[in-house]
């Protein structure tokens, strides 16, 4: 087979934004190709991360694709509110895309629909076949029996503000607002003195978006706050996976032998839906590859994969916690009663770095959930065994 690239990429989300621009960094005799269907990388989203989330040299190339930082965040519940420092940055996806077309030019093509995927040439939505050394699927998650999955449903609508808002620093998690059928917060970026990005996330069983529903809350809630929206700049809308139980090599057979990335690996945090620094380690890992081919690029997303996978076994159990144990309406509690714990123990939360005594010291004490329920939840491991409301 003669072979036109020695990677395509499908997909031109953050993930494989990431290795595409790596790539282009430190291999650039390889030939790459990205291919989006929408009319620029990156799509409409903000991606966010924690100072203790990357490593110094990860942050030093991530660096140009930063608009915003702060020095910590926020958070509030019913009967807690606290500052944590730490850093917190944000990635808008305008300046994503912005930097890597200019960075990739030729190299991506978008507007452009993937019909099929194989190890090693994919069909565009004209029926031509484009044939490469390699692919990488990176075209969103997709549903499998082999995972239990719950979800961080969520609208942000940026706004222009008639007088400044007073934020120095992101709310993270406002909790301390009305409650429905999950965890609910609300997320707010302060982007400029007058501008905010406000999102009403709820963690919920499945993953539909009522975007009115959702609207009016962003609108009742900046009226809360005393503030008056001048104008809606822009919206954007998802629903992250949120991991419960799975049953790893069940779940990569169903791959086949084609290379993914990004969600649709399950490299993201299974409790925040954060993918952002698992995005930075694969691409790093691929492009410090010494020679490309599908055989090897599929046995380094795996092994990234199940690295993760054996140390987020933790995280899904917290995780049935939130979702199976106690009424919808009361899951607030968990997530206040965390962050009533030490500030390095949050960091590394966070990172997906949580050490035996930190996971001790997260479930010591009263839980507050009812016990049963706690345990019954805990012990709930096989997704088939578990039933989330339809």
């Amino acid at each position: 087979m003669s072979h036109g690239w020695d990677l395509i990429l499908a997909g031109g989300g953050l993930a494989n934004g990431l290795i595409a621009w790596r790539i282009a960094q430190r291999r650039p005799d390889w030939k790459i190709l990205v291919l989006e269907q929408g009319e620029r990388l990156g799509g409409n989203h903000t991606w966010s991360f924690h100072q203790g989330d990357l490593s110094e040299a990860e942050h030093a190339w991530m660096a140009p694709l930063v608009e915003h930082r702060w020095a910590g965040y926020r958070v509030r519940f019913p009967a807690l509110q606290r500052d944590l420092p730490g850093g917190y940055a944000s990635i808008p996806s305008e300046r994503f895309a912005e930097r890597l077309h200019a960075d990739l030019g030729e190299r991506v093509r978008t507007g452009v629909g993937v019909t099929a995927v194989e190890a090693q040439r994919v069909r565009l939505n004209d029926g031509q076949w484009l044939e490469a050394r390699a692919v990488i699927d990176g075209r969103g998650p997709r549903a499998s029996a082999h995972l239990a999955l719950g979800w961080q449903a969520f609208l942000g609508m940026e706004v222009q503000l008639t007088a400044p808002h007073g934020l120095t620093l992101p709310w993270l998690m406002d909790a301390d607002v009305e409650q429905g059928a999950g965890y609910r917060f609300v997320y707010v970026l302060p982007l400029a003195a007058d501008r905010l990005l406000i999102e009403d996330t709820h963690y919920v069983d499945q993953p539909l978006i009522d975007s009115a529903f959702l609207r009016r809350h962003v609108r009742e809630y900046a009226s809360r706050q005393g503030w008056t929206i001048e104008r809606v700049i822009r919206e954007e809308a998802g629903a992250l996976p949120i991991t419960l139980a799975g049953d790893f090599d069940a779940f990569w057979r169903e791959m086949g032998d084609v290379p993914c990335s990004g969600l649709r690996a399950g490299l993201f945090h299974p409790t925040t839906g954060y993918s952002l620094p698992h995005a930075v380690r694969l691409a790093d890992r691929i492009a410090a590859l010494p020679a490309l081919s599908s055989a090897v690029l599929l046995e380094t997303v795996r092994d990234e994969a199940r690295r993760q996978w054996r140390q987020q076994g933790y995280f899904r159990l917290l995780n049935r916690m939130l979702f199976l144990a106690g009424r919808p309406d009361q899951r607030w509690r968990v997530m206040q009663r965390f962050y009533r714990l030490p500030e390095r123990l949050i960091e590394r939360f966070y990172a997906g770095r949580l050490t035996a005594l930190d996971k001790l010291r997260i479930v010591t004490g009263k839980p507050p959930v009812p016990m049963a329920e706690a345990l019954r939840a805990a012990r709930m491991s096989a997704p088939q065994h578990i039933r989330i409301s339809e």
